[in-house]
């Protein structure tokens, strides 16, 4: 029966709820059945072991209502449920022009938080149609279906109040996009990664601070990136190369990152990782993590010592854009289903090339320029604003 077709037809609302066991659903449609009702929409939670189950059917032929009524209050008592049942007309309510999807990620999330949240979500027109929870670990994460608001005044207004209420929001377009393929592309330190990498080398070349100064140089604007790079890859000069394989040995993964890129393997996803660091330790991860795509500045090493010079196309701030967009082109997605994850301002020309830049416990500038922000500590918290739910990296983790 089509919206059309319901719109002045009479309907009950027949709403089930107490404690859950195993047939509740068919035990109510079973009920249902023996008056011939037609099923307009059901909708049904369990949470901690309470159910809540709604059905809306047409009102039954004749002057059966009463007996339907008399019905299911006796088979809900004997389960020692309660039931309630309300006349009314047609089908729900249209819902608004608009689609979105709002996914709150909090550690942990209050109920302060979560009604500023909704009541920023009311003042820009919206209407909260259904929430759900996507995770409880590492992280809360609950998604909001929200209509009657576009999605870019949406997340303008979330992404505003996100920093002060304490949480992450992220704000996507409700479609069938959202489950379509997709390309995830990462920085790699501080993102894929908890280390510098060329901190690591420098380490090892017993200058570090001089390492240090020039990049704090850098941060000053007193040089660019790719003057930084040069500045700091010559005090590398002379370094035995046998050290890459010590460099590689100390990198730490962030935490999450091989569930991250796991899930999204075995859900379809690309992934690919581009680096203002180096191809030494980036071919590396891309070996050990099945990286679709990996990109970086490479150390030039001559007769088995690091000359202090790097060889090849720069990958800077642009560059990281431009290869987001040659990923996507060599994959076949289109750029709007692009993710792009990272926490430094090299990353912010990526970032918003993307259809979804996520800036990852980043710095001030890098949150209020990316879409979305995730400040937790944990890289694949990133699954829960794409609408994967822990369920199914659970499930992915046993396929």
């Amino acid at each position: 029966m089509s919206a059309s077709q319901t719109s002045d037809v009479p309907t009950l609302l027949v709403k089930i709820f107490g404690k859950d066991r195993p047939g509740i659903t068919a035990g109510l449609f079973d009920t249902l059945a023996a008056y011939s009702v037609d099923v307009v929409d059901i909708e049904q939670v369990v949470t901690r072991g309470r159910i809540v189950l709604c059905a809306l059917v047409t009102q039954p032929a004749g002057s059966t209502e009463g007996e339907l009524r008399a019905t299911v209050h006796s088979w809900a008592e004997s389960l020692k449920l309660q039931a309630e049942i309300l006349s009314g007309t047609g089908d729900n309510r249209p819902r608004g022009s608009g689609r979105s999807h709002v996914t709150v990620l909090g550690h942990p999330l209050t109920a302060e938080s979560t009604a500023q949240i909704a009541a920023r979500i009311t003042a820009t027109g919206g209407n909260i149609d259904r929430i759900f929870r996507l995770a409880k670990y590492p992280v809360t994460a609950v998604e909001f279906a929200v209509s009657g608001t576009e999605t870019e005044p949406l997340r303008t207004a979330l992404a505003l109040a996100a920093a002060h209420i304490g949480v992450d929001v992220a704000v996507v377009s409700a479609g069938l996009h959202r489950r379509a393929q997709r390309l995830v592309v990462m920085d790699v330190d501080s993102t894929l990664i908890q280390d510098e990498v060329i901190e690591l080398f420098a380490a090892h070349a017993g200058c570090e601070a001089e390492v240090a100064e020039v990049t704090e140089r850098a941060m000053r604007g007193e040089l660019d990136f790719e003057q930084s790079l040069h500045a700091r890859v010559a005090l590398l000069a002379g370094l035995d190369a046998s050290v890459v394989d010590k460099v590689r040995s100390e990198v730490q993964l962030t935490p999450g990152a091989r569930t991250l890129i796991r899930t999204l393997k075995r859900l379809g996803y690309q992934v690919g990782v581009v680096s203002g660091g180096f191809t030494q330790v980036t071919d590396d991860l891309r070996e050990k993590l099945g990286l679709d795509f990996a990109s970086a500045n490479t150390l030039e090493i001559v007769d088995g010592k690091l000359t202090g010079r790097v060889i090849g196309e720069i990958v800077d701030r642009a560059g990281k854009a431009r290869l987001l967009r040659r990923f996507a082109m060599e994959a076949g997605v289109p750029l709007a289903q692009t993710v792009a994850i990272g926490d430094g301002a090299n990353d912010l020309d990526m970032l918003n090339a993307a259809g979804l830049g996520v800036a990852f416990n980043a710095k001030p500038v890098v949150r209020e320029a990316a879409h979305t922000a995730v400040n937790v500590p944990f890289l694949d918290a990133v699954l829960y604003l794409l609408g994967i739910t822990r369920e199914e990296v659970e499930a992915a983790d046993l396929g």
